[in-house]
């Protein structure tokens, strides 16, 4: 036994100088990672390293150099790494008075928000991206379009992503009654209650057309604050809405679940690289929308 004890010591050793023992030379567990039960940060965005089972079930390392892999599999480079939430949140959301109605966080840092609307592309592809990526961003899902596969939304959910209402059928809510919105508005509220365990917070009326029969429904319906944007992203590139055509600090950034049909034979996942990569040339980084509000 000793001697297979330093023999094996011998072999460590060798392995561990090589780089081939990524386990060890992260300092973390090889145990498999958990679904999360509550939100977390993006790997992507930290560099940290991420445990998942091996082919034999003994686990596997992927580290800040899977994670630089993995930016690579999809043509681009790690982004930076958010500022920790802040303790006291920029937004404060109440049940009672009126909603405010937010395109953008008051924040300083240099971090961006993105949201994706709809659903009606349900790319597995876009599901593996974001499984490796963990870049955070908030859906608004309109029941029409994710009544088919709500499992796949699920699926997003649990990396950590939050749901939220865009309505049932993706009216222009403008040209509602109040009866009628209160019915798009809350019956989303009550499916996505039941799909995914928690009525939505947050409210984004399709088109971003509101009026204060949106308000007082949203309101009535259990939503804290309706959501608008500042940036939305086509294919390649972003519209803005300042005449500067920047980002800014804070700016809740528009897109859509489409796939090529929509997007001129450009994939889901073509399109969110594109957008990544806009979001990194102005210097900035993406951080969870929850969290700062």
């Amino acid at each position: 036994m000793g001697a297979n004890s330093a023999g094996w010591r011998r072999i460590a050793g060798a392995l561990l100088a090589a780089g081939l023992i990524p386990g060890l030379i992260s300092g973390c567990s090889t145990t498999s990672e958990a679904t999360p039960a509550v939100p977390r940060q993006s790997h992507a965005a930290t560099g940290s390293a991420k445990a998942t089972d091996g082919p034999d079930g003994k686990g596997s390392q992927d580290g800040a150099a899977g994670t630089a892999a993995a930016y690579r599999k999809w043509g681009i480079t790690p982004l930076a790494a958010p500022p920790a939430p802040p303790k006291t949140k920029p937004v404060t959301l109440r049940a009672d008075g009126d909603l405010p109605v937010i395109s953008d966080i008051p924040v300083k840092d240099k971090v961006v928000f993105i949201t994706v609307d709809d659903g009606a592309e349900k790319d597995p592809k876009f599901l593996t991206m974001m499984e490796e990526l963990r870049i955070p961003f908030s859906m608004f899902l309109t029941d029409s379009a994710i009544s088919s596969d709500y499992g796949y939304f699920e699926r997003l959910q649990k990396l950590g992503n939050g749901i939220h209402n865009h309505t049932l059928t993706h009216p222009n809510l403008r040209t509602l009654g109040a009866t009628a919105q209160k019915r798009e508005i809350c019956g989303q509220q009550d499916k996505l209650r039941a799909r995914y365990g928690a009525a939505p917070r947050l409210l984004r009326p399709p088109y971003g057309n509101w009026n204060e029969d949106t308000r007082a429904a949203a309101r009535a319906c259990g939503a804290q604050a309706i959501v608008l944007w500042r940036e939305s992203m086509q294919i390649r590139n972003m519209q803005y809405q300042r005449g500067d055509k920047k980002l800014h600090p804070g700016d809740i950034i528009l897109a859509h679940f489409r796939g090529p049909s929509d997007l001129k034979g450009t994939t889901m996942t073509e399109m969110t690289a594109h957008l990544l990569r806009r979001i990194q040339e102005q210097g900035f980084t993406v951080a969870r929308l929850e969290d700062y509000l």
